[in-house]
């Protein structure tokens, strides 16, 4: 599962990183980590679209912002519903901007980029209505960005979860209707125990203390790990959910969490397109510019969702 070495090009661009001096997410509070992460990890960029829209609905519990990028191309298209990553505390729309534009384009679909609720202020399951919010709003309004009805979720890491955790939602409410559901190195259950943790616990770029870190902000009570909303992982029946992308990296503590997923997919009859890049780390399709494997994971994952 994981190569010898990272990728050179990926370890130079970590390098570069380290050289920031950035400690781990575990070693901050969650104002300090929000504050590096804005300064530091809001790329931007990314192909150019038709149109970026920032709108707002009304959530569960207050608006909701969004932000809905088109490729400019001349027919309707399907949207993908995206869900940005960061432990569920952390992450933004601008921290996420550049892989949206990336999925539009390659894909040439609508991403509908979500602003969840953030813990610990608004802990487990606070970003799994907004979530699944999210979705009905998009369903109920593809039309007025030209989608033409076919809908996927998606999303990395947390997000990832987040995705997973609405295609379950979907299945057990029986809509909306999804065409598949897009899992980019997910986290699926609360366990730390895996190989994956084992071998990866010091990262790169995300730890086994970082993972700690953030369930602990988003959960109300460790009780909360057990539930298959939260750990999808550890929902009995997935028979009937989403046909699956599931993304995962050699150098990922997440990595155990993904494969298991995509296994139990597979056995619930379920079909998935599982990558796997041995020589990459957690968050590797962000560098697509400066990595060439995660610039040709992105056609990839881009060519599986439709």
């Amino acid at each position: 599962m994981r190569a010898d070495e990272l990728d050179p090009e990926l370890a130079a661009t970590i390098e570069g990183i380290e050289t920031i001096g950035v400690p781990s997410w575990s070693e901050l509070s969650v104002e300090s980590g929000r504050s590096i992460e804005d300064e530091l990890f809001t790329t931007g960029g990314g192909p150019e679209m038709d149109f970026v829209r920032n709108l707002a609905f009304d959530g569960p519990a207050g608006d909701i912002p969004i932000r809905v990028f088109r490729p400019a191309v001349d027919k309707p298209l399907p949207t993908l519903v995206y869900y940005h990553g960061g432990g569920w505390v952390l992450g933004t729309l601008d921290s996420v901007e550049n892989i949206c534009r990336e999925l539009a384009a390659r894909a040439e679909c609508i991403v509908v980029s979500v602003d969840y609720r953030l813990a610990p202020e608004h802990q487990f399951p606070a970003a799994v209505d907004d979530a699944y919010a999210a979705l009905e709003w998009t369903a109920e309004n593809d039309d007025v960005f030209g989608g033409d009805g076919r809908i996927a979720v998606g999303g990395t890491s947390a997000g990832a979860n987040l995705a997973a955790v609405t295609a379950l939602r979907v299945n057990e409410r029986g809509g909306p209707d999804l065409t598949r559901q897009v899992l980019l190195y997910p986290i699926t259950d609360h366990s730390l125990d895996t190989d994956s943790y084992q071998a990866n616990a010091d990262g790169p770029l995300l730890t086994r203390a970082d993972m700690a870190w953030f369930w602990d902000h988003y959960l109300r009570s460790p009780v909360d790990g057990y539930n298959p909303f939260a750990s999808p992982l550890r929902m009995d029946d997935l028979s009937g959910v989403a046909p699956a992308t599931v993304v995962t990296a050699g150098f990922d503590p997440l990595c155990d969490d993904g494969a298991a997923y995509a296994d139990k997919l597979q056995n619930h009859g379920v079909g998935v397109d599982y990558l796997h890049f041995p020589s990459m780390a957690h968050g590797f399709l962000s560098l697509t510019d400066d990595v060439s494997t995660a610039n040709e994971a992105m056609d990839a994952v881009a060519a599986s969702i439709w």
